[in-house]
């Protein structure tokens, strides 16, 4: 029989209790406990267990997530990988003092703290090794990052991190250290609000429920831009954009580097309890039985459907905005459906406002809404731009709903110059409506469209609406918060709402002026024309 060689023998003791190692030491002649002493003495600090962490911490993906339930060994792995398999790295959390935990594990690992700068939040480990810790408490902290690069960008608990946030971090993620790969580590366990719902869209090939090609766990797969808009690609292969559609046969010298888009690997590796014998022989797994439901479900099984709760001041109930989306078909369904007669009632644009905006439009035909319609902001650099790109969407001389503060007047302006049926809205005017009660009133137009359009969605009054299955959207209607201010409905301002979940909610602005209810030019015109023909007298 073979004796194991260094690395059979580090990984069988690797997998053993302290009880175990010292009852194999025993059954050994002293050769063999010489062999052993060489091979811990050159071991590393750290080795994953078999299994999901295992996976995790060989994976060739560039972007890993991992975990999924409590117990499965997150934060063991992004100190572990930080010890053993990078040299600059980067632990983010979504308060700064969350990170002490990590360090406390190091320390446990190393058995000591040396090198470890409290103010200044690093872990200089020697031989070029460095840890740096941060918070991302926030928005605007993930700036004191930019430029930086790291070869291990790890967001604990990526739930609890905003997805604006979480992208611009990954997005620094480099090395001039040929011989290491870099990565992104997202540990997590099921989200329990809605804004951690980013990462189910982000992982969707793994944890989605109803995802049309569902990946394995540790399966690699590709991702990439394109259009602007984040999609799974077939493979790694290298492509370009022509006429909107990735092509993949291009000769890369008719093409400046920064046109050719190259794809990144993703993965998600489940972790649970079960999955680390240190818990299990620590009676962790009766703690999380014993947890109330839905944290149960999350906690010990990983569930990504249990228990996701809506704050009470959200305007939009989640559930409330997935059904409508449930009822969504395509287009050409629906033109089939109505057998040709189905015409586009109105078209709401929401004007980028600079930085990281786009221009969002969304047409609408009775309760059905299209998908939207993207510019990027650096596309739409003025009214004009802007108003093309409108009317170029626009069917069935539909009224555009266009939003006039700021640099959405120009857009105004320019269509209304061109004769176009374009119809102001200003949310900071005064309301003109009650809710459905008529009890309440509202604190401007911009908290009486936001209501209008929950009302629209609420299942009890057996709502029809049906919205396109974007997750941008289903995050922009979900994000407003309200409040009641004495008789008055007061939904937050659009700047609240950046303050707070770091983004612009460009999609539901948009699509909240697109329920608007204008008649038709010609319509009214019609209407107007038949009004004076019964007026006259000819005797008069």
């Amino acid at each position: 029989m073979n004796k194991p060689n260094d690395d059979e023998l580090l990984a069988l003791i690797a997998d053993m209790s302290e009880s175990e190692i010292e009852q194999f030491i025993n059954l050994l002649d002293e050769d063999e406990r010489a062999v052993i002493s060489r091979i811990l003495a050159n071991a590393p600090v750290w080795f994953p267990l078999e299994g999901p962490q295992m996976a995790a911490y060989t994976s060739d993906a560039d972007i890993i997530g991992y975990g999924g339930a409590a117990g499965g060994g997150k934060t063991d792995l992004i100190i572990g990988s930080c010890l053993t398999a990078h040299k600059r790295s980067l632990v983010v959390r979504k308060e700064k003092a969350q990170t002490d935990g990590i360090v406390q594990r190091g320390e446990e690992i190393l058995g000591h703290k040396n090198g470890y700068n409290s103010q200044k939040s690093f872990w200089n480990l020697g031989k070029g090794r460095l840890i740096e810790f941060g918070g991302l408490d926030n928005p605007g902290d993930e700036k004191r990052w930019q430029g930086r690069a790291h070869d291990l960008k790890a967001l604990d608990e990526a739930t609890e991190i905003r997805e604006g946030q979480a992208r611009f971090i990954m997005g620094w993620n480099r090395t001039s250290d040929p011989t290491i790969k870099p990565k992104c580590l997202l540990t997590f366990n099921p989200p329990t609000t809605a804004e951690g719902r980013w990462v189910i869209d982000f992982f969707a090939p793994w944890i989605k429920k109803g995802y049309p090609n569902p990946a394995q766990p540790g399966e690699l797969r590709w991702f990439a831009m394109v259009n602007g808009k984040e999609q799974e690609v077939e493979s790694n292969k290298p492509f370009v954009i022509i006429d909107e559609q990735i092509v993949y046969d291009f000769d890369p010298k008719d093409y400046k580097p920064e046109l050719i888009i190259k794809p990144t690997s993703r993965t998600f590796i489940p972790a649970r309890v079960t999955d680390n014998k240190y818990y299990m022989e620590t009676g962790y797994m009766s703690t999380l039985q014993a947890l109330p439901e839905p944290l149960r479900s999350q906690m010990l099984y990983g569930d990504f459907s249990a228990g996701i709760e809506d704050d009470p001041w959200q305007v939009i109930p989640t559930e409330w905005v997935e059904a409508a989306q449930a009822r969504w078909k395509p287009l050409e369904d629906m033109r089939i459906l109505h057998r040709g007669d189905f015409k586009m009632d109105s078209y709401g644009l929401d004007v980028a406002r600079g930085g990281g905006d786009n221009t969002i439009g969304f047409a609408r035909y009775a309760h059905w809404y299209d998908n939207p319609n993207v510019l990027e902001g650096k596309d739409s650099p003025d009214g004009p731009t802007s108003a093309s790109f409108a009317v170029s969407h626009v069917r069935d001389h539909a009224p555009i709903h266009v939003d006039v503060i700021g640099v959405g007047a120009s857009t105004y302006d320019f269509l209304k110059q061109s004769g176009i049926h374009v119809v102001p809205v200003d949310v900071r005017n005064a309301a003109t409506a009650f809710d459905r009660s008529g009890q309440l009133s509202f604190y401007n137009l911009r908290s009486q469209l936001w209501w209008q359009f929950r009302e629209a969605l609420d299942p009890a009054y057996g709502s029809t609406v049906a919205l396109p299955p974007e997750p941008k959207l289903l995050a922009d209607l979900t994000a407003p918060r309200w409040a009641l201010q004495g008789t008055k409905i007061k939904v937050e301002s659009r700047e609240e709402i950046i303050k707070r979940i770091g983004r612009s909610p460009d999609y539901g602005s948009a699509i909240i002026n697109a329920q608007i209810d204008t008649p038709k030019r010609h319509i009214m015109q019609t209407i107007n024309a038949s009004a004076a023909r019964r007026d006259y007298d000819p005797y008069a």
